[in-house]
Formats: structure tokens, C-alpha cells, sequence
């Protein structure tokens, strides 16, 4: 079975900024070749439409059959509420709790992102795992692209 991997528009866009483009671009060329699944939600579809149309157009290239739209819902809401009670991001941020609460709902393999300050930071990710294990769901691996890719070409 292929890999679901949630993107948030940090790695959409990362594929202009000088510092993320290697991987953002390694990550969607792995969409466009159906090696990989990418996974969005609205929240992400919302984020786009502010995004500059280069970024929008780049994120139109990934093949419809490649890729996976979930949508928000109570649960999901629910869930991100959660994390926001438990300190583990703050209101402000609520886009942010809702990427993670879809992932872990839609138990996809791994969330990416380039978001260091509220997703892919280690006491975050540690108290959204906490408030996913004390309310019956898995554990969500968040990780950046370069994180992903990386692991394979040790592989290789």
C-alpha cells in the first residue's frame, strides 16, 4: 500500500523557497509518479486560496488519482479543541491543531510540514501524541519532506 502523507501549505509553497525547495520538490515529484499519496483536507484547500497562483498552479500538477482530500469534521474539531485545552498549541493557531487532528483521524502514515514553531516541533508533537493516546487514537509521525526522503536514500 502506497504512503499517505498529509502536507500542509508549508511544504506546497516550500517548493519556492530557497531553503525547502529540494525536498518539497523531491516529495511532489514522489506525488505526480503515484509513489506516494498526497493528503490535503479544506483547511489546506482554504490555505491555497490565498497562496500566490504559482503556488496554487504547482499544487494543480499532482494527478487527481494521486491524491486524497479528507474534510473536517465534528471529530476532527473536537479533537483539535482538545489539543488546544491541553496547551498544546493556541487558539491563534487553530488551523494548525485542525491539519493534525484530520491526520490523526484519517490515520494517515505521516504528516509533513515546514511549520517548526507549531507541527514539527518536539514538545508539540509530544503533547498532541499525549492528547491522541488519552483519547483512544494512534500516535501521528509529523515530520518535515527532507525527514521522509532522507530515511530512504539511508536505505539505499
Amino acid at each position: 500500500m502506497k504512503q499517505r502523507i498529509y502536507i500542509d501549505t508549508s511544504v506546497i509553497g516550500g517548493c519556492f523557497d530557497m531553503e525547502f525547495e529540494e525536498w518539497s520538490n523531491r516529495l511532489f515529484d514522489d506525488f505526480k509518479s503515484g509513489k506516494r499519496i498526497a493528503v490535503i483536507s479544506d483547511v489546506t484547500l482554504d490555505e491555497l486560496s490565498d497562496a500566490p497562483k504559482r503556488v496554487q498552479d504547482n499544487f494543480k500538477t499532482i494527478p487527481d488519482h494521486f491524491m486524497e482530500i479528507l474534510v473536517s469534521d465534528s471529530d476532527s474539531r473536537n479533537l483539535a479543541d482538545l489539543y488546544l485545552k491541553e496547551g498544546a498549541v493556541s487558539g491563534k493557531f487553530y488551523e494548525d491543531a485542525l491539519h493534525i487532528a484530520i491526520s490523526t483521524i484519517n490515520q494517515v502514515n505521516v504528516l509533513a510540514s515546514w511549520n517548526f514553531k507549531h507541527i514539527v516541533n518536539l514538545d508539540r508533537i509530544r503533547l498532541y501524541n499525549a492528547v491522541n493516546l488519552k483519547n483512544g487514537f494512534s500516535m501521528l509521525e509529523i515530520r518535515t519532506p527532507r525527514e521522509i526522503l532522507k530515511f530512504e536514500e539511508d536505505e539505499d
